[in-house]
């Protein structure tokens, strides 16, 4: 079992900056691929980002591409989200993700790869 608990969270004006952190618990956290998820109300969850266990590897979504940075420190079992740029469309409850994988190199987009999920934390942009 792995337990993932998400911070930083809150409100912020357009075009200001936050930090996510998504702390792990319970397992070897580097050999755990891992990812952002946000939902809004109504909405499915849509993938954010993602990042290979090592670190080497990421991906993201073509609305946060260039604004968002997805980020792990491994031996401080956690995963980062830096924000930047935020618009009022970013506003969502994010969620960190992640799935135990063998390799050290691949990453996954899709939400149904994702074994263990945190509780969230919302995201609130201003206009």
């Amino acid at each position: 079992q792995v337990q993932l608990e998400e911070s930083g969270g809150g409100l912020v004006q357009a075009g200001g900056s936050l930090r996510l952190s998504c702390a792990a618990s319970g397992r070897t956290f580097t050999n755990y691929a891992s990812g952002w998820f946000r939902q809004t109300q109504g909405k499915a969850r849509e993938f954010v980002a993602a990042i290979s266990r090592s670190g080497a590897n990421t991906y993201y979504a073509g609305s946060v591409k260039g604004r968002f940075t997805i980020s792990r420190d491994n031996a401080k079992n956690t995963m980062y989200l830096q924000m930047n740029s935020l618009k009022p469309e970013d506003t969502a409850v994010y969620y960190c993700a992640t799935v135990y994988t063998s390799s050290s190199g691949i990453y996954y987009i899709r939400e149904d790869t994702y074994d263990y999920w945190g509780q969230g934390t919302q995201v609130t942009v201003s206009s």
